[in-house]
């Protein structure tokens, strides 16, 4: 009876342990998938802000200046008081053109600068384009000034192909503002641009860096949660070769 006893007890001291390491499991991997949900979050921010520029081609981005950009970004609804007292502006991701299409999601800050007739805003979407390597080069440093480390113009809006053209010759970076529903070109200048450590090690892990990410022959994917931004780029790219 006692070695009975013995052994019924040793089985449920065994199965609670099972079960408690199969709960902690869990536990562990549902923290890792809700870990992203803010960069998950961001990065679906960004798709919307640009599908909706994208879909108002006569009031958008001309797609031929699309389709000559090597990186985009989006940083969707910037608070002007991150301007007034200097702090981080907003948040916003990139994603740059690579061998097989679009490069995972980086994230980066916004913050410091002028924003010209824009400070009045409540919330502002900015849009850039980095035209060439050099402006590409200026993405995958550690932080850069728009208009100082890398030239800027305000971007032509809708079918102003002569103006496209000209802007696309002598720019670094085209950038763009929304508020209130007005979309419109801006010069961008003064604006401190760096990754965001934080969000970069949430969804890729220690050590993983903007440029690692953003490289033309980069290897490293995100969650496929986190990927809308670069799936929506990709689908106005596809759109270009059905015309």
């Amino acid at each position: 009876m006692k070695t009975r006893s013995a052994f019924k007890l040793v089985s449920v001291v065994f199965l609670a342990l099972s079960i408690s390491t199969v709960s902690l499991a869990q536990s562990k991997t549902d923290i890792k998938k809700t870990d992203i949900k803010d960069e998950v979050g961001q990065s679906e921010k960004a798709a919307k802000v640009f599908t909706e520029i994208m879909d108002t081609p006569d009031k958008g981005i001309p797609q031929n200046l699309f389709d000559s950009a090597s990186c985009v970004a989006v940083f969707p609804s910037v608070l002007k008081a991150g301007f007034v007292v200097g702090g981080e502006g907003g948040r916003g991701v990139a994603s740059c053109r690579t061998g097989s299409g679009w490069s995972s999601p980086a994230y980066f800050n916004l913050g410091g600068g002028s924003v010209g007739l824009q400070i009045g805003a409540e919330a502002t979407d900015f849009i850039l384009l980095f035209m060439n390597k050099d402006g590409m080069k200026s993405l995958l440093s550690d932080q850069f000034t728009v208009g100082g480390d890398a030239s800027v113009a305000a971007g032509p809006v809708g079918r102003q192909a002569g103006a496209a053209t000209d802007a696309k010759l002598s720019a670094q970076i085209l950038s763009y503002s929304r508020s209130k529903g007005l979309f419109a070109g801006l010069e961008l200048k003064g604006v401190v641009i760096k990754p965001d450590k934080d969000d970069m090690k949430d969804v890729y892990g220690p050590g993983v860096t903007a440029k690692d990410v953003l490289a033309v022959d980069s290897k490293t994917k995100a969650p496929e949660a986190a990927r809308a931004f670069p799936t929506t780029l990709g689908r106005y790219t596809a759109a270009k070769s059905t015309k």
